[in-house]
């Protein structure tokens, strides 16, 4: 294949602003906020879970407590209505009377047990409203923390995608007075070389894959024509010589 020499350099500009856009890909799918947002998200998922577990909790002990509650009040009203009995001189039974009088003394054992559970179940209420309340804090800290990585992250993907769309505008301008067939050459190298198509020869050297080239391949580069296109014969790039190529 030949093109003219300045088709050649061309290629090397188009190389570049090919690299470049290879960086902001790479930019765009590696930018830390990336790796916070992930480890944000999974912790906020966490939390909402802690949140959901630790309202279930509030809820079963405060039914609890109420039915603690509720258990005391049945007692105490039971022994006031005994104490009531006892008091209005209705019983008169010395039998009944000693009845109501164990009745009483075993209501009030009773009552006593279940204000030590009502107390018991109060301090567990207790600790579980403090945990949703904690939970709940860094929950919406969670939030925050979340929001911003993301915002961070939409700001560096506009600056990103701005200079992708000028730098995509300069390739078109580029690559449109190159020769299709050069053109096509470099495309399918680039696709196979890592997204390097065209390399320049500086001095000895293939500045695509860093190769020293012999004396003799040397002077074989230097025979080809200007207009002839020369490849590496180490990666197969194009090889495009400048008047820094000392050949």
């Amino acid at each position: 294949m030949n093109a003219a020499p300045a088709d050649q350099i061309r290629l090397l500009d188009l190389q570049a602003i090919d690299s470049r856009l290879d960086q902001l890909a790479h930019r765009r799918r590696t930018l830390p906020e990336l790796a916070e947002i992930e480890k944000a998200g999974a912790d906020h998922t966490a939390l909402k879970d802690l949140v959901v577990a630790a309202q279930a909790q509030l809820s079963d002990t405060t039914r609890e407590q109420t039915k603690a509650e509720q258990d005391v009040e049945q007692v105490r009203a039971r022994a006031a209505r005994n104490q009531q009995r006892m008091d209005s001189g209705t019983v008169t039974s010395p039998k009944d009377l000693e009845n109501l009088q164990h009745e009483i003394g075993s209501l009030a054992k009773r009552q006593s047990d279940l204000e030590d559970v009502v107390l018991e179940v109060m301090e567990r209420l207790e600790s579980a409203q403090g945990r949703v309340t904690e939970l709940t804090a860094r929950l919406q800290h969670s939030e925050v923390v979340l929001k911003e990585a993301e915002e961070r992250r939409n700001a560096a993907w506009a600056e990103i995608d701005a200079e992708v769309e000028k730098t995509t505008r300069d390739r078109e301008a580029v690559a449109k007075v190159i020769p299709a067939d050069l053109l096509k050459l470099y495309t399918r190298l680039r696709e196979q070389q890592g997204g390097v198509g065209a390399a320049r020869l500086q001095q000895r050297r293939c500045e695509g894959c860093r190769v020293e080239f012999a004396i003799t391949d040397l002077n074989a580069i230097k025979a080809e024509p200007a207009d002839a296109v020369v490849r590496c014969e180490n990666c197969g790039r194009i090889l495009v010589r400048t008047a820094e190529s000392g050949v």
